[in-house]
């Protein structure tokens, strides 16, 4: 391994599972992504991989049929399937995220339920929260879910967004609107867990997939809607067991989410350096390689810079969660910095590529088209910077 993105203090455990998941990457994931990727073709065998080493229960605890690691382990883990092929990390992330919530806030049967299937893979995860007018307004919800009189049974009638897994997903966490009178609209808000088929088409009572949303990257991975139509459900599936929290669950598993964002911008970041890199290698131009032109090593050494400060921040905030401590500044931080050296890093080596970045042969195309939905996921640059300033302003706040 190079000296980018090293992390230092790791026990031989962590060690050994990143050597095993980078082996995975550059036999099983790297030879085939490209293929893959433009047929936008699910990449079920990596999939199965995954699940036979375990990488779906990597942080659901061993009592519950998992391996028990850290937040850090698992973004250090995500780092480097991204840096395989992002879609693959996609794949682990709103699962990882669902787990996270009912693990960090669902009943006990709850968690008997769903965590010892999810860690094996059986069950697959994908959570919810925007809607087609809504953007990063989260207040903005319109689907509801209204409870039949004093009985535990409700009936959910909305429309959804953007699910990553929407089809090959069997679980959704779905935020949706409960009036049930509390003062604040974010106390009126509750998370379901809501079982379905995976697939397409009506995959449970008043549960529509209408199917994949066709995008520019970012392919592979089935992104969707969500249709709900008098899907009736029960106080047994919210998840805690109690209507009004799933705001604030929703929060909680987005700022883990947003570290595993950082790391995987990290992952995509140091995949464009290192083609960067080679290409500047072997490529000729006026009697020499293009690397010894001043012009490309400076781009290299901004390059690799922004690949460590990435790396680096994303282990901050990771080893705060894991510490037990309010890590939102730095986890905003991090998904902010790492997404945006993403996009950086990687728009410097498609000009070191030259022509032949444009073309679909060479990867770092790829890399061109999926590196803008880093900029946008788990909360745009705009919203990281607000979240950013508010807690700057709490911590540097004025006294007298």
């Amino acid at each position: 391994m190079s000296r980018l993105q090293t992390t230092d203090n790791l026990t031989d455990e962590q060690q050994e599972l990143l050597k095993l998941v980078r082996q995975f990457v550059d036999e099983q994931i790297i030879p085939v992504a490209l293929e893959l990727e433009h047929r936008d073709e699910y990449p079920t065998d990596i999939v199965e991989g995954m699940k036979e080493m375990g990488i779906f229960g990597l942080m659901i605890p061993e009592e519950y049929g998992g391996l028990g690691e850290s937040l850090l382990t698992y973004a250090l883990t995500v780092e480097e399937i991204a840096r395989g092929w992002m879609s693959v990390s996609g794949i682990i992330n709103t699962h990882f995220i669902v787990a996270y919530m009912i693990l960090q806030h669902g009943t006990e049967e709850q968690k008997q339920h769903y965590l010892p299937r999810m860690a094996t893979g059986e069950v697959r995860g994908a959570f919810s929260m925007s809607e087609p007018g809504m953007g990063s307004d989260v207040a903005a919800i319109k689907t509801k879910a209204v409870r039949q009189g004093e009985s535990d049974e409700w009936i959910i009638d909305g429309q959804k967004m953007w699910l990553t897994n929407g089809g090959s997903s069997n679980l959704v966490a779905v935020l949706v609107r409960t009036d049930t009178g509390a003062g604040s609209v974010y106390k009126n808000m509750s998370t379901f867990l809501i079982d379905k088929e995976a697939g397409f088409g009506e995959t449970a009572q008043g549960v529509t997939i209408p199917g994949k949303i066709d995008k520019m990257g970012y392919k592979g991975v089935d992104t969707t809607e969500l249709v709900l139509t008098g899907h009736r459900s029960s106080s047994a599936q919210i998840l805690g067991g109690e209507p009004g929290k799933g705001f604030y669950q929703m929060m909680d598993g987005v700022e883990v989410g947003r570290v595993n964002v950082a790391a995987r911008a990290c992952g995509v970041a140091m995949r464009a350096f290192e083609l960067g890199i080679a290409y500047a290698q072997q490529r000729e131009t006026f009697g020499k390689k293009i690397a010894e032109h001043q012009g490309i090593l400076f781009r290299l050494a901004d390059m690799a810079t922004k690949v460590e400060a990435s790396h680096q921040m994303m282990v901050k905030a990771a080893r705060l969660k894991d510490a037990g401590a309010r890590n939102d500044l730095e986890a905003g931080m991090a998904k902010y910095l790492a997404s945006e050296n993403c996009a950086d890093v990687v728009e410097q080596s498609f000009r070191i590529h030259g022509g032949y970045g444009y073309s679909k042969e060479y990867e770092i195309e790829r890399l061109y088209r999926e590196a803008p939905m880093l900029l946008i996921g788990e909360g745009t640059a705009e919203i990281q910077k607000m979240i950013i300033g508010r807690r700057l302003l709490e911590e540097f706040q004025l006294k007298g």
